[in-house]
C-alpha cells in the first residue's frame, strides 16, 4: 500500500495496551480493495490483536430515504458475512456513527478510519478525533483515502478549474498507487464480544426500527452489494464495454450504472480500474472505450472530490460555481421563460417535454438515470423556473431524493456544470446566457431518443 493514503490524526503513546485495534468502516462498505481494512488488518497483526470493524446506522443521514438504505443494506449484509469469513468482528450501532463509536474506544488500541469527503462526513470523523483528544490521550488514530485511486490531497492542494487541469496531474501519479492485491489474514482470530444492534439477517426489520423516509420505494431494477456489482460488470464486459464510446447515447443503454456501488463503497474504483485493465489485455475492450471509460472514473469522478473537498460551498447556490457564471445567470434573471413549472408537476413528469418527462420516470422508477439525459434533465430545470436559485434547489431536491448515487461528490459537482463549474462559456443566448444550453432538438439529431422514450414507458409493465 503506497504510504501516501495514511494520515496520522492522532500519534497516540506507545504506553497503549487495548484490547483490539477498531476499524470504522463509513465511507468503504467494503471488504475486497479496501485500504482501510488492510491498514486496520496490518495493525491488529503488528499488536497480535483481534480487529474489530464497527459501522454506525444513523436514521438522519441528510436526504436519505428507504430507496437509499436498503440498497446500502444489501451491501452492509454482505459485508458482516465476508469478514466473519476472514474471522474479523462486526459490529453494527443503530446510532449517529461519530456517536455510536464512542463506547467502542474504551479498549481500543488504534483506530482506522475510512475516509469521508463531503462537509458532515468530514465533522463526523473531526468529532471523535477531538473527543479522543480529551478522553483517550494515548489512542493512535490513522485516516486512509481508499476511495480515490490517487489520494485526493495527493492529486493536488486546491480547488481545479476544470477536467483539463486536474488530468495531467491524475495521469501521472495514478500508477503509482495501484497497490493492492488482495486482503490480508488476521493472525490473532480471537472474537470480540460486543453486542451488535442488528445482526443484519432481517433487513425489512432492520429498516422498521430506523423510522425512514418511506416516500420513495427501493428500486426494483438494481440492488446493492459487492456480488451485484460484480454481475453487473461482467454483463458490461460481455455485453457493452468495447461500445462505451456510444455510451452518450440514451438510446442505447451502455452505461456502466457503476456510479451507485461506487458511492456507497460497495466497490473500488481501484479494483474497477484493474478489472478493466484485465479487460484491455484480454481484448474485451479496444482502445477509444477504454480510454473514455478511464476518463470518466479517473479523471471526472476525482474531479469531483476534488470540487467537494477545496470548494467549501459545493452545496450553496451563492458559492459552487466560477464569477463569470454568477455574471451571466445576474444578467438573464429577468428574461422571459417560455414555459414555467413547479417543482411538484416537474417530480410528476407533466411538462409539455416527452423527453423531460422520460428522463424524470427513470429516475422515479428505478433510481438512476442515463447520464446524457441528467444533464438535458438539469438543463431544462433551469429554462422552466422562475429563477437560476430556485432551479438550483431543485435540482439538488430531486438528485438526492430519487438518485441512487445522488448526495455525494459527483452529484454536487455535475449540478454546478450545468451553472458553469468545470465548464466554459459559451455563445450568450437567451435565458441561458453563457451558460451550456441543451434543447430537444439536439437529442433528435443526435439520437434515437423515441426508443429512450418507449424503453422508460416500458417499466409501467414492471410496477
Amino acid at each position: 500500500m503506497n504510504p501516501k493514503r495514511i494520515t496520522i490524526l492522532k500519534e497516540g503513546t506507545t504506553k497503549r495496551t487495548g484490547k483490539y485495534i477498531l476499524y470504522w468502516m463509513q465511507q468503504s462498505q467494503r471488504v475486497h480493495f479496501n485500504h482501510a481494512l488492510e491498514h486496520a488488518i496490518q495493525t491488529a497483526n503488528q499488536f497480535n490483536l483481534p480487529l474489530l470493524v464497527y459501522f454506525g446506522l444513523t436514521s438522519g443521514y441528510p436526504d436519505a430515504n428507504f430507496r437509499h438504505y436498503q440498497f446500502m443494506l444489501e451491501g452492509l449484509r454482505e459485508v458482516k458475512e465476508t469478514l466473519h469469513k476472514f474471522h474479523i468482528s462486526f459490529v453494527l450501532k443503530l446510532q449517529s456513527p461519530e456517536i455510536g463509536i464512542l463506547s467502542l474506544l474504551d479498549h481500543v488500541h488504534t483506530l482506522v478510519m475510512d475516509m469521508g469527503y463531503m462537509r458532515h462526513q468530514v465533522k463526523w470523523r473531526n468529532d471523535v478525533v477531538f473527543y479522543a483528544d480529551q478522553n483517550f490521550m494515548d489512542i493512535r488514530i490513522d485516516i486512509v483515502d481508499t476511495d480515490l485511486i490517487v489520494p485526493v490531497h495527493v492529486a493536488s492542494d486546491k480547488a481545479e478549474y476544470g477536467a483539463y487541469t486536474l488530468r495531467p496531474k491524475i495521469k501521472k501519479l495514478y500508477h503509482e498507487f495501484r497497490d493492492f492485491k488482495r486482503i490480508s489474514t488476521v493472525v490473532n482470530q480471537n472474537p470480540i464480544q460486543i453486542t451488535s444492534d442488528d445482526d443484519l439477517s432481517d433487513l425489512s426489520n432492520t429498516m422498521s426500527r430506523l423510522n425512514l423516509d418511506q416516500s420513495v420505494a427501493p428500486s426494483p431494477l438494481y440492488h446493492g452489494g459487492y456480488l451485484a456489482f460484480s454481475k453487473l460488470f461482467i454483463d458490461f464486459i460481455e455485453n457493452k464495454a468495447n461500445l462505451y464510446k456510444d455510451s452518450n447515447d440514451p438510446s442505447k443503454q451502455l452505461t456502466s450504472k457503476f456510479s451507485m456501488y461506487l458511492h456507497f463503497g460497495q466497490i473500488s474504483s481501484l479494483d474497477i480500474l484493474e478489472r478493466m485493465m484485465v479487460a484491455q489485455s484480454q481484448g474485451q475492450i479496444e482502445g477509444e472505450s477504454f480510454d473514455a471509460f478511464i476518463e470518466q472514473l479517473l479523471v471526472r469522478r476525482e474531479l469531483a472530490f476534488n470540487y467537494v473537498t477545496f470548494q467549501k460551498g459545493y452545496d450553496d447556490f451563492d458559492l459552487m460555481t466560477e464569477p463569470w457564471a454568477y455574471m451571466t445567470m445576474r444578467e438573464h434573471e429577468l428574461d422571459k421563460r417560455d414555459y414555467l413549472y413547479t417543482r411538484e408537476e416537474l417530480e410528476s413528469s407533466k411538462t409539455h417535454d416527452p423527453y423531460f418527462n422520460a428522463a424524470m420516470k427513470e429516475m422515479h422508477f428505478s433510481g438512476y438515470m442515463h447520464n446524457y439525459m441528467r444533464m438535458y434533465w438539469a438543463k431544462k430545470i433551469i429554462e422552466w423556473m422562475p429563477t437560476f436559485r430556485e432551479a438550483y434547489q431543485t435540482i439538488i431536491y430531486l438528485n438526492n431524493k430519487y438518485f441512487i448515487d445522488g448526495r455525494d461528490p459527483n452529484s454536487y459537482a455535475g449540478v454546478a456544470w450545468c451553472f458553469g463549474k468545470h465548464d466554459r462559456a459559451w455563445t450568450e443566448r437567451h435565458v441561458f446566457g453563457k451558460l451550456r444550453y441543451m434543447n430537444d432538438k439536439g437529442l433528435e439529431r443526435k439520437f434515437d431518443i423515441d426508443s429512450y422514450v418507449n424503453w422508460v414507458n416500458s417499466f409501467s409493465n414492471l410496477s
